[in-house]
């Protein structure tokens, strides 16, 4: 097994792989980006027969990646993946994006990610366009500064790091005007975002993509000449050569419309989760359909709506509550930058609602300012009981909102157990 590290970080790596190489068995050979290592594993100086005979042993449906799940709702697993999988799937999102060898798109996302690796690089190199590496790690500033340098033409981030960009104190002096296109992906994308990035952030083409890591990662795409309401409010329509399905628990077909797990199958899908064969079969049945997780729903133009995952849904009192359905309204409040909408026990009605939002410098927002924006507004069902105001969330080291920690630390924050006994705190208001 390979593990390819950065350079601008080579003396931290390797003190960290020399502490632990004792421990990974299966670990041939560390390479460091440009070094004399690298420019072997390209070849470089090689015999031109003993490449020829090491390319003819080799196969695109050889295992060539190992992508890590982002881990938002439990362990991180190993998808195994393919030069078909990302190769193509890299080609056909440049292809969403229209890209050519006149654009620079800025890449803020982790290359070690599905996100960096084959929305980022891939899309580009099959385009000829070229890559823009705003910092080694993200920073909003550092994003929007090579935009504006650079004169960047695309811009790619989770939701989260749009929000952050869009939030900065100083955003109105970065000159953003040579945008046109971008990908927001990672996670469900708020529609008030995606309407501010068209509207400020210049992208008018801007597209959001919807997969996973298992189906190397993108599944659907919207499309530059897709209506805006469709461009804001879904996830596209479906990538060509790949099939997606809604269907309910039994595993039938739903109808147009109808909420159901998502299921997508084709070339993009994942040959497993490495050396995990119990779970490759709990994910990708036996006609080769990966199932998602997700709760979706189909237009009849046979776009896509992404609801959230299966494993955050709300049940309360015995009614189903979809947590993106309560973030999309909230976001509406003029003084909250991001939200998050999780379920936390309740001993009476199985669940509560609560909510946990970041809000604008010196906005005053507790629970009975979130209820009164709500009241009249929304179904009373669906109003938050809980309110945490905080800095930020609980994130993946990709970018993405941990729901299961935002959960373990409201039990803490609110003293209540896996039954939901406990005490409410200033920040809640009993049900009437």
């Amino acid at each position: 097994m390979l593990f390819a590290v950065p350079t601008f970080k080579t003396s931290e790596y390797r003190v960290m792989i020399d502490s632990v190489r004792d421990e990974l068995v299966q670990l041939e050979r560390v390479v460091f980006l440009g070094t004399g290592d690298w420019a072997g594993l390209l070849g470089e100086g090689a015999d031109e027969a003993a490449l020829q005979q090491r390319e003819a042993a080799l196969s695109f449906d050889d295992p060539i990646n190992i992508q890590y799940t982002s881990g938002t709702t439990g362990s991180p697993k190993g998808a195994t993946l393919t030069h078909h999988n990302i190769l193509n799937n890299g080609f056909f999102i440049g292809e969403g994006c229209r890209y050519g060898p006149n654009d620079r798109v800025c890449i803020p996302v982790p290359f070690y990610h599905c996100f960096g690796m084959v929305l980022g690089n891939l899309a580009c190199t099959t385009h000829g366009a070229a890559v823009v590496i705003p910092s080694p790690s993200f920073e909003p500033a550092a994003a929007l500064r090579a935009v504006s340098e650079e004169r960047c033409t695309s811009l790619l981030g989770v939701p989260t790091m749009f929000i952050a960009e869009l939030a900065l104190p100083d955003f109105a002096n970065y000159d953003l005007s040579s945008l046109r296109t971008g990908i927001m992906a990672g996670s469900p994308c708020p529609t008030e975002v995606m309407r501010r990035c068209i509207n400020e952030m210049h992208m008018t083409e801007v597209t959001i993509c919807y997969g996973m890591t298992e189906t190397s990662p993108v599944s659907t795409q919207t499309a530059a000449d897709d209506p805006l309401d469709k461009r804001v409010g879904t996830v596209g329509r479906v990538h060509p050569h790949v099939e997606v399905k809604i269907i309910d628990p039994k595993g039938h077909l739903v109808a147009r419309g109808e909420k159901g797990e998502l299921c997508t199958r084709g070339y993009s899908v994942m040959l497993g989760y490495w050396e995990n064969p119990t779970m490759t079969a709990e994910a990708i049945d036996e006609t080769g359909w990966m199932h998602t997780g997700d709760l979706a729903t189909m237009d009849a133009d046979g776009y896509v709506d992404i609801g959230g995952r299966i494993k955050d849904l709300i049940i309360r009192g015995g009614e189903n509550v979809y947590p993106r359905e309560i973030e999309e309204f909230l976001y509406l409040h003029p003084d909250i930058i991001d939200v998050q909408v999780i379920g936390v026990p309740d001993a009476r009605y199985g669940e509560e609602i609560m909510a946990w939002v970041v809000v604008r410098d010196g906005a005053a927002m507790d629970a009975d300012v979130l209820r009164d924006f709500c009241r009249e507004k929304i179904a009373h069902h669906k109003i938050p009981r809980y309110v945490n105001v905080v800095m930020e969330f609980p994130m993946t080291i990709t970018g993405k909102v941990r729901k299961v920690e935002m959960r373990k630390q409201s039990m803490t924050l609110l003293g209540l157990d896996d039954a939901g006994d406990g005490t409410a705190t200033a920040n809640s208001e009993p049900r009437r």
